[in-house]
């Protein structure tokens, strides 16, 4: 796997592209936060400042910190003719551009696809919805929990007979912005050939439905509707967790040559020639006496004696960690899953790394979540703007 301390030979993968980052709350931001990490010239516009606390609460506070690093910022006010002809001339001269407004919105403000590939023919333009850019639902906002709710999630979560329950991240503002952040590399590659921009769009429903993957195939083509199997795996029995002396374990056992090593190692073979217990099939129509058999060995002793017993025997299992303990985990701390940021504000804080790795280059932070307006008229005298221009302007209230 490549070193993600390894020393960088080169600049990042992204270093020519340039981003403008319309995006609030989080799916938007995944997104963008991608593509700065690994090296985009990301340019985050935000209306001018108000007294009002975003999704992501305070800006000092940890979530804004970790979603807008690697960023620049400044402040325009997109309403007004001054702001939103500063706008289309910093489009001129972006390759993408990303937002996840309301369709509507958008368009009122005239900052849509078709508005700016007038401006500039080669932009990839990647937006993010609720539930789609048009039809029923179109007009909606949507925010993680409903497109749990609504995309199937939550019906197959948690323990049956319980209630929905609606998983622990908000899971579909991130794999919609890890999506979107995907299709618009797939554009740009599209474009070095062709030299035409594309408009891409995902959803947070979208995201939720193909995110349901298996169960989603079980009732395409076999008519199966899964319901909630709690901690136990929907169809591989034994998957789930188990009881210890001092807490709980993750173990997965499910095909026949693991639950031959399973038995065999908390020392009940028999249990491999037992009635309805020698197929999965078998083991997942009576899983709670199979989750309760083996529970009943587990409890006996502490977590890390079951999990040194089963890796010697090459079975699956792990602890259940706090988010404390993650970090501290040896092999969370190999990955280097925890970077720092050297705020100036702020001081040195630790956030959360990219998970990819790209041999050669380093997963470093290159520039510490930025304040509102930070960098508004240096960016703007980049596009041509004197210092008096951007000084009529910010009398107006165009920027900030």
């Amino acid at each position: 796997m490549p070193d993600p301390r390894a020393e960088e030979t080169a600049p990042l993968p992204l270093a020519k592209i340039t981003v403008l980052d319309l995006t609030l709350a989080r799916a938007g931001p995944t997104c963008v936060r991608h593509l700065a990490d690994w090296g985009a010239q990301v340019i985050r516009i935000e209306p001018p400042p108000s007294d009002a606390e975003g999704v992501t609460g305070n800006r000092d506070g940890s979530d804004f910190q970790n979603l807008h690093r690697n960023k620049r910022a400044i402040c325009l006010d997109l309403k007004s003719p001054e702001g939103h002809a500063a706008f289309m001339r910093l489009v001129a001269t972006a390759d993408v551009v990303v937002e996840n407004m309301r369709a509507n919105v958008k368009h009122r403000l005239k900052v849509d696809y078709e508005s700016l590939r007038v401006v500039n023919p080669g932009i990839v333009y990647g937006s993010i919805s609720g539930f789609g850019q048009d039809g029923p639902y179109g007009p909606r906002a949507g925010v993680d929990q409903i497109a749990q709710g609504l995309g199937g999630l939550m019906s197959i979560t948690g323990e049956p007979g319980r209630g929905p329950m609606r998983v622990g991240i908000p899971i579909d503002d991130l794999t919609a912005g890890n999506l979107l952040a995907l299709g618009i590399m797939m554009a740009l590659f599209e474009r070095v050939g062709t030299g035409v921009g594309r408009w891409v769009t995902t959803s947070l429903l979208e995201a939720q439905v193909f995110m349901l993957d298996f169960q989603g195939s079980r009732w395409l083509m076999d008519g199966d509707v899964a319901g909630q199997a709690g901690n136990d795996h929907p169809t591989g029995i034994p998957t789930g967790v188990f009881p210890t002396a001092d807490g709980h374990i993750n173990i997965a056992a499910s095909s026949g040559r693991l639950w031959e090593r399973l038995t065999e190692t908390i020392g009940h073979p028999e249990w491999m020639t037992r009635d309805g217990w020698t197929t999965q099939k078998g083991r997942s129509k009576d899983r709670q006496a199979v989750n309760a058999a083996i529970g009943a060995v587990t409890r006996t002793m502490p977590s890390e004696h079951w999990i040194a017993l089963f890796e010697g025997a090459g079975i699956p299992c792990g602890p259940i960690n706090t988010i404390d303990k993650v970090f501290a985990d040896p092999q969370v701390q190999h990955l280097g899953m925890a970077v720092p940021m050297a705020h100036p504000r702020l001081g040195t804080k630790p956030v959360v790394a990219s998970a990819i790795n790209i041999s050669g280059h380093r997963r470093d932070i290159r520039i510490a979540t930025r304040d509102a307006g930070a960098d508004t008229d240096a960016v703007l005298r980049e596009v041509g703007y004197s210092d008096a221009e951007i000084a009529t302007m910010r009398a107006k209230g165009a920027v900030s």
